[in-house]
């Protein structure tokens, strides 16, 4: 037998904040019974949610967006700001909500629906613990698409932006891989699309990354959303 195999998987530690203790209760449940994750604690608030990260650091904090005393993507800034190795899902109650825009500006990993099915839940949480995808892509680039469309400039930017002079620094095929990512691809479809193994896809994203100086995946959809390098409905603009 192959020894991989048997190896048991990774636990991934997770931390729940939300304000609505039956919400928390019921995630609890759901991730409980998975062999492979933990739930380490509860917040009742963003600010006791970044206190308990900070102490606890998580793989990952599904995060309300709407809470007392500081509100999710407050939080999520200042957890994405201080804890490199924790990833943050923004909870919210609908798909093309503002606050779950501005949460992954903050710095989020992806977002879901509160009302999410429990198989979805835990699988969100494994593929955003591995920084090798991000969740409901599609969904995520229509909601970057609403806003980057409709709602002021972010962060001060202008309407438009000037190309940023950090992607001279990558190649034509990893231009061509980011403008993939951006599309919501996956990194079979990417490696489909380009006629590349996964491995090479995997590799170029890596570095992506690190020459952007960007956090994961979805925080490569949002750079090319207010950076200009997507236009909205009209694709690159390499």
């Amino acid at each position: 037998m192959n020894p991989e195999e048997t190896a048991p998987k990774p636990r991934i530690g997770v931390l729940l904040v939300d304000d609505q203790p039956l919400l928390r209760m019921g995630f609890r449940l759901i991730l409980e019974g998975e062999d492979d994750l933990d739930v380490l604690g509860e917040a009742s608030d963003g600010a006791e949610g970044v206190k308990m990260a900070l102490e606890l650091k998580p793989d990952v904090v599904l995060m309300d967006v709407r809470m007392p005393n500081m509100d999710g993507i407050e939080a999520t800034k200042r957890i994405a700001d201080q804890l490199c190795g924790t990833k943050v899902i923004i909870l919210t109650t609908f798909d093309l909500d503002e606050y779950a825009f501005a949460g992954l500006q903050a710095g989020a990993s992806a977002f879901l629906l509160k009302d999410v099915a429990p198989e979805e839940l835990v699988n969100a949480v494994r593929l955003v613990a591995s920084g090798d995808a991000v969740v409901a892509p599609r969904v995520t680039a229509r909601l970057l698409e609403t806003y980057v469309r409709n709602a002021s400039p972010a962060r001060g930017a202008a309407p438009a932006p000037e190309r940023d002079p950090l992607l001279e620094d990558l190649t034509p095929r990893e231009l061509e891989v980011l403008g993939a990512m951006s599309e919501g691809l996956s990194n079979a479809e990417i490696a489909h699309r380009f006629f590349l193994s996964e491995a090479t896809v995997k590799t170029h994203v890596r570095r992506i990354l690190t020459k952007l100086h960007l956090r994961d995946r979805v925080q490569a959809v949002v750079y090319a959303y207010e950076t200009g390098l997507v236009i909205p409905s009209q694709g690159l603009d390499y």
